[in-house]
């Protein structure tokens, strides 16, 4: 049998499938705005939870001023022209109330390349009281300042400790304030230090190997959430969320290796080399057990939204079988059976 001929003939098949992907990939991505008007808001948070239903105008016999309706329209405005290229944002026709926003998280941090979710409230009393946000957490904790149950605690939304210019301004604040605030203060290059009771080991030679502890977590966590996020993207973001890891699927996937190789995470990686520019340092074995798995996963979630993975493909297939203590375990164990079957037929 030709294997090396019918591996070339899937490659050349593969290649033309990811081709006729990548052109349909394209041409929806480029009618993708930063910011536009969608209709159906069924899948939002604030559309029918528990929770929205304590803030609803109907339900607190409260109807939308003329000064609240010209400050949301404001706030679309300044979305639409000012919005990072980097950020994403949903207005809804039926309900003036909410907003989706989709951060990318930055380069440099353990986030780069994820996809964050957050749904937004303007209450009645907006803009005298903040907007309310909640993430899509999935129920994942990887930042001190986004929680499982979706919370997000920021000072400019009055959920984290601040002062002065730090707290939500009814005058000044607006949501392009909150969402390039998310973006640079929440999801940073030491997540760890967002806490406060953590904030000032910073000076502390101890605690930077736990913030290094913390971002290898908060990667693999974030790794987790693309996978879960493209199974199921939100609502109107389906399109982008194809695009966006069909372009930077093989970045995450070479930045996956340098990491097991010894890349510090969120460190510059040099592609073509599979390490970090910079060097990188010995790889806790857990840390790499783990990330092994969600290579793996990420990989097969990339090929099915047409990310051309053979590179990494062949690298699982000629990885050695006692990569994993799982797989040493099992071949202690049939060593010892074979042992065994010896020792009953010949003793």
């Amino acid at each position: 049998m030709n294997i090396s001929g019918k591996s070339a003939a899937n490659s050349s098949i593969g290649s033309k499938r990811g081709i006729e992907c990548e052109d349909e990939v394209d041409k929806k991505y480029r009618l993708f705005k930063q910011f536009d008007m969608v209709q159906d808001h069924s899948d939002h948070y604030f559309s029918d939870s528990v929770v929205a239903q304590a803030y609803e105008f109907k339900l607190l016999n409260l109807q939308p001023t003329s000064f609240w309706m010209s400050r949301v329209q404001r706030e679309w405005k300044i979305l639409q022209y000012n919005l990072p290229e980097t950020i994403y944002v949903r207005a809804y026709e039926e309900r003036m109330d909410i907003l989706r926003a989709l951060i990318v998280g930055p380069a440099g941090t353990p986030y780069h390349d994820g996809l964050f979710f957050f749904d937004i409230f303007f209450p009645p009393k907006y803009p005298d009281k903040p907007p309310k946000v909640h993430y899509h957490a999935r129920g994942l904790r990887l930042n001190p300042n986004l929680y499982e149950c979706g919370k997000v605690c920021l000072s400019l939304l009055n959920t984290w400790r601040g002062s002065g210019c730090e707290r939500w301004n009814p005058l000044k604040s607006t949501i392009l304030q909150v969402v390039v605030s998310i973006q640079a203060l929440i999801l940073n290059s030491r997540p760890y230090f967002n806490e406060p009771l953590t904030a000032w080991r910073s000076i502390l030679p101890f605690t930077e190997n736990l913030a290094l502890a913390y971002n290898e977590h908060a990667f693999l966590l974030s790794c987790k959430s693309m996978c879960y996020t493209l199974r199921r993207p939100p609502m109107h973001f389906e399109d982008f969320v194809v695009w966006h890891f069909r372009k930077h699927g093989h970045g995450i996937l070479h930045a996956c290796r340098a990491y097991m190789n010894g890349a510090q995470i969120g460190s510059e990686i040099n592609r073509a080399h599979n390490a970090s520019v910079q060097g990188g340092n010995r790889c806790p074995s857990s840390f790499k057990e783990s990330l092994e798995k969600s290579y793996e996963k990420l990989m097969i979630q990339f090929r099915v939204d047409c990310v051309e993975c053979a590179e990494f493909v062949d690298q699982i297939m000629m990885r050695p079988p006692n990569y994993s203590p799982c797989c040493n375990f099992t071949m202690i164990l049939m060593v010892l059976l074979v042992f065994a079957i010896i020792y009953v037929l010949f003793w």
